[in-house]
């Protein structure tokens, strides 16, 4: 109360210089550690995308960042050679709301491409996203940019406050099943209220959502 009126301080969400050091640092050594426990797994699924269709092992594809800045996303790919040119054709199939694309039965994806996509394995290469800084380990979906241009100005403005993530709260809480204003309220929820027990939090999590293999499509 300032005067005997009731008022509210309203602050920008953001973190502190100590509170990103912490986070960056985190996310690197996690990654480290990541890389030589899961080697192995890492390389049984590259050669099973080799041998299952023709194509390269990983599917790279440009992505929004953090301030904006686009990136390059590493993924095993998951589909058939020139899937991305059967989008338009496939529209109005589209399983979700909002401006994100989910088939659940997408004709495009490859037998062993379902099952990575079912467990989230697929996604496993952006270790190396988050050894190179432009990516998280936690935090929100990185979008496309056709995604972040259909953004209100506020939120494009508030999502993309931090470096997107290799899971996050959406991905914990139902993933593909949650509608578009879930998935944007639980980010920006992310976003706005980050510590380093919410990120364990979610870590926990991860493990349970993608074994029960809920929500993935």
């Amino acid at each position: 109360p300032v005067g005997g009126l009731p008022l509210l301080d309203v602050k920008e969400a953001g973190f502190t210089a100590t509170s990103w050091a912490l986070k960056s640092s985190l996310d690197r050594v996690g990654a480290v550690a990541l890389c030589i426990v899961l080697s192995p797994i890492l390389a049984g699924i590259a050669l099973a995308v080799r041998v299952s269709s023709p194509g390269p092992v990983l599917f790279r594809q440009k992505r929004v960042g953090r301030h904006g800045q686009e990136f390059t996303l590493l993924k095993f790919r998951t589909m058939y050679q020139g899937a991305h040119q059967q989008r338009d054709a496939l529209l109005a199939h589209n399983d979700h709301d909002g401006v994100l694309f989910k088939i659940r039965k997408d004709p495009r994806i490859t037998p062993i491409g379902r099952f990575l996509r079912r467990y989230s394995l697929d996604e496993l290469p952006q270790i190396w996203n988050v050894l190179t800084g432009t990516m998280s380990l936690i935090g929100p979906r990185p979008p496309l940019q056709s995604e972040v241009d259909a953004y209100p100005a506020d939120l494009r403005r508030r999502r993309l406050l931090v470096k997107p993530g290799m899971t996050g709260l959406w991905q914990v809480s139902g993933r593909s099943d949650l509608s578009w204003e879930e998935t944007i309220r639980l980010d920006l929820e992310y976003v706005e209220n980050w510590w380093v027990l919410l990120d364990a939090a979610v870590v926990w999590k991860t493990f349970r959502a993608v074994t029960s293999g809920r929500g993935a499509y």
